[in-house]
């Protein structure tokens, strides 16, 4: 399919507007830059129009104008792609924000949450009832991308994925018809949209099983970024026999100007580790005690809590607006030295904003085959995610540059899988992103979208 560029006739978009319910928005509208921006402040792009769906009709409808105007689409569900997927350069933007609705079965353990709702959104409404959904770490992350592409979190390894947990979609395909898919209802479809990054269509709405959680017992165990080295390989060896009600995460940044940070650290380079205990709390402690013994702590806030509020414990860590550039790598059965090489970069970042985060998967995760869904990572005991951070773009050269000599440094020690959420670059990282189910893929791809209208994520081209 050809795409065009520059301005859409200006005849048309009145006709859009005349069977659009949601907001169209132009160039040269007041709120057109706003619309337009999104999380990675590198991303700046100038769609020809923006549309804000109210609902099923309006993104048929914004479907249908874009394969009969020839345009490239962007989706943006919450918006917090830091790829910047979300918004194109002279093309059709839908934005789902406004259908961020989520209704909660307490009867059925089951919850359907529209494409434009954040993880905050979901939580606010399953909290009430003690009931979770396995998803993501930070409040602001929007449940379409996350979930499109696979889920993780720190639920993952006692209950799965969050695609793990998904009972349906509706789907609006590229050919602007809507559709159910599920195990018993469009099953093919099904599986390439766990894990596969919105290439077959548009979904509008998500049906998520859930499960009984309200307390955790979790929190941060701080250690000095000079015993960064020890302390990785000491925690390993309590995370790969642990629980699966025990995540352990780690966390490389520099410290906060909190009470609970020694004066003396404030702004210096740590090692936080992270446990979240979904068990019984009164046994959580001596299931994490080990944790608290790897170093020398320098701060502990271990304790109780609602799950609700870890939640949001990290939302300050990526604030939108900055600039981000980010690469992962999956581990298995890591070495001493992967894992001495994870740690040596992660304490000499390129800026002081700059995270690397170590994500704990196995447990459940891992009991899933890999060809079960188009996620194909059921083999990773832990993921490196590497969150470098800016404001200048005089930076931007420079921090780029460390990102990839960090991602390359660590290649050879790596499954060879990356995770599809955590792409900046979007060419060259499909073959890593999905593996051997790629081939599948491209079927799948070429039944429901052969003129390859979603192009704008981690891409599967169609052959036909």
């Amino acid at each position: 399919m050809a795409i065009a560029t520059g301005p859409v006739d200006a005849g048309a978009l009145t006709t859009l507007e005349a069977s659009f319910r949601g907001p169209v928005i132009r160039p040269g509208d007041a709120e057109y830059d706003e619309a337009r921006t999104v999380y990675n402040a590198m991303v700046d792009r100038r769609p020809a129009v923006i549309v804000r769906p109210t609902g099923v009709a309006d993104v048929m409808t914004a479907v249908d104008f874009a394969r009969e105007h020839d345009l490239l689409v962007a989706v943006k569900g919450g918006g917090h792609n830091v790829a910047g997927n979300a918004v194109c350069d002279d093309g059709l933007m839908i934005d789902l924000g406004l259908m961020s609705s989520v209704r909660v079965d307490r009867d059925e353990r089951t919850v359907r949450v529209g494409a434009g709702a954040r993880l905050g959104d979901l939580d606010h409404e399953t909290a009430p009832f003690g009931l979770v959904a396995p998803a993501g770490v930070a409040s602001i992350t929007g449940i379409a991308g996350l979930t499109l592409g696979g889920g993780f979190g720190y639920l993952c390894r006692k209950y799965g994925l969050t695609i793990d947990n998904l009972r349906s979609v509706d789907l609006v395909t590229a050919q602007g018809e809507l559709v159910r898919a599920s195990e018993d209802e469009n099953p093919e479809l099904f599986w390439g949209i766990r894990g596969g990054s919105g290439n077959f269509g548009i979904v509008t709405s998500f049906e998520f099983g859930l499960h009984e959680l309200e307390h955790v017992l979790a929190g941060l165990i701080v250690y000095s970024a000079e015993e960064a080295q020890s302390i990785v390989q000491r925690w390993w060896n309590v995370a790969s026999d642990a629980p699966d009600e025990l995540s352990v995460w780690l966390n490389f940044s520099n410290a906060p100007p909190e009470p609970f940070i020694p004066e003396a650290y404030h702004g210096e380079r740590i090692l936080s580790v992270v446990p979240i205990y979904a068990g019984d709390v009164d046994d959580g402690w001596d299931v994490i005690a080990p944790l608290r013994e790897l170093g020398d702590p320098i701060a502990d806030t271990v304790e109780p809590r609602r799950f609700v509020d870890w939640q949001q414990a990290f939302d300050e860590s990526y604030p939108a607006g900055e600039r981000y550039f980010w690469k992962s790598h999956n581990f298995r059965d890591p070495s001493p030295e992967a894992l001495d090489r994870i740690a040596e970069f992660a304490v000499a970042p390129p800026t002081p904003e700059t995270r690397v985060s170590v994500t704990h998967l196995g447990g459940a995760v891992n009991r899933v085959p890999s060809d079960a869904t188009a996620y194909p990572h059921r083999d990773a005991d832990f993921l490196v995610n590497i969150t470098t951070r800016w404001s200048d773009p005089a930076l931007d050269e420079e921090c780029i540059a460390w990102t990839r000599e960090y991602f390359d440094a660590l290649a050879p020690y790596a499954t060879g899988g990356t995770y599809v959420n955590f792409t900046t670059e979007t060419e060259g990282e499909q073959p890593m992103a999905y593996m051997d189910n790629y081939d599948r893929l491209v079927e799948l791809k070429n039944e429901w979208d052969p003129e390859n209208l979603f192009r704008l994520n981690q891409n599967v081209e169609p052959t036909v």
